[in-house]
Order: C-alpha cells, then sequence, then structure tokens
C-alpha cells in the first residue's frame, strides 16, 4: 500500500502561524534582537519557507505592524454602538481598546514600542493607525458635543485637541497595565474614564473652562 498523503496546510493559514510567530518574537525580545531562525522555528517551518511567504525580516514586521493595527481599529470601532449616551460611547471605546491590548500584549508591544523606534517603514504604518483612531475619537466627541449644547460651531482644533490627549492618555496607560499586575482592562478603563470624562463632561454640557487672563509683561527700565 502506499503511504498515506498528508493535507497541504492553505497558504494563508500558514502564513498567519508565521504571523503569529513573528509577533510574539517581535513583541518579547525587540525587532533587532529576533531572529528568523527563531521564527521559524516557533512557527514550525523552515526558514526559507518564511522567506518564500514574507520575503525579509523588514516586510515580516511589516505585516505584523498591518495585522496588528487592523485588529486594534477593528476592535475599537466595533465596540461602540452609536445609538448609546455619550459617555457611554466612550467607555465602550476604551473598554475595547484596553481589553484587545491586554489580550494581545505583544502585538501591542509591536505597534507601541517596537515599531516606533526603529524608524521609516514601521514608525509610518503605526501613525497611519494612531490617526484613523484619534479621527475616529474626534467624530466621536464632535458629533455628541455639538449635539449635547447645539453648536453646530464647536472648534474642530479643540476637539482634534482633545482626541489627540485621550489617545495619547489611552496608549500609555495600555502599556503601564500591561506590565503591571493585577491591572485588568476594565480596571484600566475605568480609570481613563474618570480622568477623562470630567472634562469631556462638561464640554457636552457647553461648559467650557478658559485660561485667566494673562497678566502684562513689566518692562525693565
Amino acid at each position: 500500500m502506499g503511504a498515506v498523503k498528508t493535507k497541504r496546510m492553505p497558504r494563508a493559514v500558514r502564513e498567519q502561524q508565521m504571523l503569529d510567530a513573528a509577533v510574539r518574537t517581535f513583541g518579547r525580545r525587540g525587532y533587532m534582537a529576533a531572529s528568523m531562525d527563531e521564527i521559524a522555528e516557533l512557527a514550525g517551518v523552515s526558514k526559507p519557507l518564511v522567506y518564500l511567504y514574507l520575503n525579509s525580516k523588514e516586510d515580516l514586521f511589516s505585516a505584523c505592524i498591518r495585522r496588528e493595527a487592523t485588529a486594534l481599529t477593528e476592535a475599537v470601532r466595533a465596540g461602540v454602538r452609536a445609538d448609546a449616551p455619550a459617555d457611554r460611547q466612550l467607555w465602550e471605546g476604551l473598554r475595547a481598546f484596553f481589553t484587545h491590548t491586554a489580550r494581545y500584549p505583544d502585538g501591542w508591544a509591536v505597534l507601541h514600542l517596537q515599531a516606533r523606534t526603529h524608524g521609516e517603514p514601521f514608525a509610518s504604518e503605526v501613525a497611519a493607525m494612531r490617526a484613523e483612531i484619534v479621527a475616529f475619537v474626534t467624530q466621536l466627541i464632535a458629533v455628541t458635543a455639538r449635539n449635547a449644547h447645539g453648536d453646530p460651531d464647536l472648534p474642530e482644533r479643540e476637539v482634534a485637541g482633545l482626541a489627540e490627549a485621550l489617545v495619547g492618555a489611552a496608549e500609555s496607560l495600555a502599556a503601564w497595565a500591561n506590565t503591571t499586575p493585577g491591572v485588568t482592562a476594565r480596571q484600566a478603563a475605568a480609570t481613563l474614564m474618570n480622568f477623562a470624562w470630567a472634562g469631556l463632561g462638561n464640554l457636552m454640557e457647553g461648559r467650557l473652562w478658559s485660561p485667566p487672563a494673562e497678566r502684562p509683561v513689566a518692562q525693565r527700565g
């Protein structure tokens, strides 16, 4: 009797295995320290097969960034219900963000730490992902705030600045939460919600804080 032929694994499935192994290796060891030999061994394939599928270490790292960035943005968007109240939308978005970054810490390390520290084109990949999230948060804040206090002319720059600050705080808090034992995604989301909502809640009601008038600078004689 002839030998039984094993079914070949589809290319897409095999490639995802390689990306899984690469994300784990890059996330834990860093881009420079990670080796293609280690990635291939973890994926259960030969190193030539990794090169055949993904061309080079640089291309493999770029593919990891794109996959993890897409997964994160989709998770945040999917977590927010458009018909929910403003505070609920923000809470759901933050919870989705922290849940995803806690569930996939290696992927978050690739995006937040590794990709940003190794120059182009990696930094551009992450910047594009971040810009998409900031745009989503900006739109969320702008529409809700304008509807809340009937001001269609709420300054776009002010809203965009709030979104940038909120996303930046979420990124830093996720990095902290992933390295601090016992901090859950829900706790991290609640921490940022309590920090941010006092200001955003006032914005929704049209109560804006204004800086005091500057004192005139005394002229030297």
